[in-house]
């Protein structure tokens, strides 16, 4: 017998890829649990499989930065903050950080369908009742026009998304004049894809030459100390936290200033939730 879940949960999370990066990711999680009916009838209440997996993942993969700790580049060691992942390809890159904001797999690359069946073995140590074998799929979201990926931390939540490299993959829409603007959303889909959105707040000065340019954010959470540096031009600054309210409130100021117009946002924070925001062009003196 075989119980299956479509979209029981989500995955958000960043990753490190050798050809593009750090990039943000969302997934769907579906799951099938093979096992014996038991005298009520069922392999495993609905009402329980869904809490069961969910709280496992969260506590795993989700809101970590996934490491490949064999691709090249890639260097992992321990700091006084917890665990110090270095890389070199495609760009310099350092993260620091409690050793739960991490996944390190001894791959080369990470890809959806190995990490599915990795965190499925990981669910199988400890089975319900019942239960002979779990197969989990991640599948992204199908998105129709503009999407981007970005991570980034956030150092006052309370939560894990305190966690500095954590990220998504989004929906942009944005509205001018009463339309879609299917142009404008491709363009800054464009512009913000695989990006760090920082807290300007978050930012340590480099007066080592060789360092200017690059950007090191740092801050001590719940969880503990954190820090990330990354090229320059990988980073888009705000002056607030990078919540996906500030985000929606940031990315509508920034069209309308560019456009000339009033311009309403429905930024998302992967799949199925997000911000509106709406904003018009500053008067010229």
């Amino acid at each position: 017998m075989t119980l299956f879940v479509n979209r029981l949960t989500q995955l958000d999370s960043s990753l490190w890829c050798p050809q593009r990066g750090l990039i943000g990711v969302s997934w769907f999680v579906d799951a099938e649990l093979d096992g014996e009916l038991g005298e009520d009838g069922m392999l495993f209440d609905f009402g329980h499989v869904k809490p069961w997996i969910k709280s496992r993942l969260d506590a795993s993969a989700d809101h970590t930065l996934l490491v490949p700790t064999r691709a090249p580049g890639v260097e992992v060691s321990e700091c006084s903050e917890g665990i110090c992942v270095r890389a070199s390809l495609p760009y310099a890159m350092e993260v620091r950080a409690p050793r739960q904001a991490f996944t390190l797999l001894p791959w080369q690359h990470v890809d959806p369908e190995r990490l599915a069946d990795h965190l499925a073995r990981e669910l199988m140590k400890r089975p319900p009742p019942r239960v002979s074998a779990i197969r989990l799929r991640l599948r992204p979201e199908a998105i129709e026009g503009a999407a981007y990926t970005y991570s980034h931390g956030l150092r006052h939540h309370s939560g894990n998304c305190q966690r500095i490299a954590h990220g998504h993959r989004s929906r942009l829409h944005i509205w001018q004049r009463g339309q879609r603007c299917p142009a404008l959303e491709a363009h800054w889909a464009e512009r913000l894809n695989d990006c760090y959105l920082v807290d300007k707040a978050d930012i340590v000065a480099h007066p080592e030459p060789e360092l200017r340019r690059s950007l090191t954010s740092r801050y001590r959470a719940e969880q503990g100390r954190f820090q990330l540096r990354l090229p320059l031009e990988r980073c888009f600054v705000l002056d607030v936290p990078t919540t996906i309210e500030h985000i929606a409130v940031w990315l509508a100021r920034q069209i309308a200033a560019e456009t000339g117009t009033t311009t309403r946002v429905q930024a998302f924070e992967g799949i199925d939730k997000g911000a509106i925001a709406e904003a018009k062009p500053e008067a010229k003196p």
